[in-house]
């Protein structure tokens, strides 16, 4: 069984200042707890149940961090997408020039977009995208604040995949063993939040709550300690082509 109702709880790290050793190894950790979650497999797995008609071209992640785990993703892709516009969206800009390096070697143009991702969905959203991204990212938002997100998700593409951590007794196992990964003390303490704020059922579903539009909705456990939905729109919205350049700030 699952516990009953998500607790949501400050991260540690999310409280580091960029250039924090103690940040940079728990960065570092989270990328084993990647593999050990198998987030790539994960994210395949949800962009194929969204069955889309075409390759995506302009994609967002939210909460990107230091961009390497969507970077794995890009590479693990088969066959590989091309002529992709990818932007990154986070409060700190963690993205090394080798990450940017591996990202244009896949021919993958990337934008760095800072910004606290609330004040972005309370914005007027001027760029639209074909996918978005969301990795181990909304389990950080409260009821209210994660609807608001997701309704500006909704308004500003055509299709989104989130993974997060799973809500169970098999994760709340998973989160202390990390310590054989040999994972900080920071990390061990942040990877127990996440599973307290994590999701099951149909949680994520129930939290998009957006007005208008037909989307489907495909929510699933991604064994063994991930939560998984995957939305798309019924009928993709037609676009006019967008001015294409370097994107800072709001």
């Amino acid at each position: 069984m699952s516990p009953s109702h998500r607790r949501v709880e400050p991260e540690e790290l999310d409280g580091l200042a960029a250039d924090d050793p103690r940040g940079r190894r728990s960065r570092r950790d989270l990328r084993r707890v990647h593999v050990a979650m198998r987030s790539i497999s994960n994210l395949q797995r949800a962009v194929a149940v969204l069955r889309l008609a075409a390759q995506p071209r302009r994609i967002l992640e939210l909460g990107a961090g230091d961009g390497t785990l969507l970077l794995r993703f890009a590479r693990a892709q088969r066959p590989r997408w091309h002529g992709v516009e990818l932007t990154l969206l986070d409060r700190v800009d963690l993205v090394s020039e080798q990450t940017h390096a591996g990202y244009r070697e896949l021919g993958w143009q990337v934008n760095f977009l800072r910004a606290d991702a609330l004040e972005w969905a309370a914005s007027r959203q001027t760029r639209s995208y074909d996918l978005c991204f969301a990795n181990l990212f909304l389990h950080h938002f409260e009821p209210a604040p994660l609807i608001l997100l997701l309704r500006a998700v909704a308004a500003a593409t055509d299709a989104f995949v989130a993974c997060e951590p799973r809500r169970s007794n098999i994760a709340r196992v998973g989160s202390r063993l990390i310590v054989l990964l040999g994972a900080s003390g920071i990390t061990r303490r942040d990877a127990a939040k996440s599973v307290a704020s994590g999701f099951t059922d149909r949680e994520l579903s129930a939290a998009w709550n957006t007005p208008g539009g037909d989307w489907n909705l495909v929510e699933f456990p991604a064994p063994p300690f991930s939560h998984c939905l995957a939305a798309a729109r019924a009928k993709p919205r037609l676009r006019t082509a967008e001015p294409q350049g370097s994107v800072n700030e709001l």
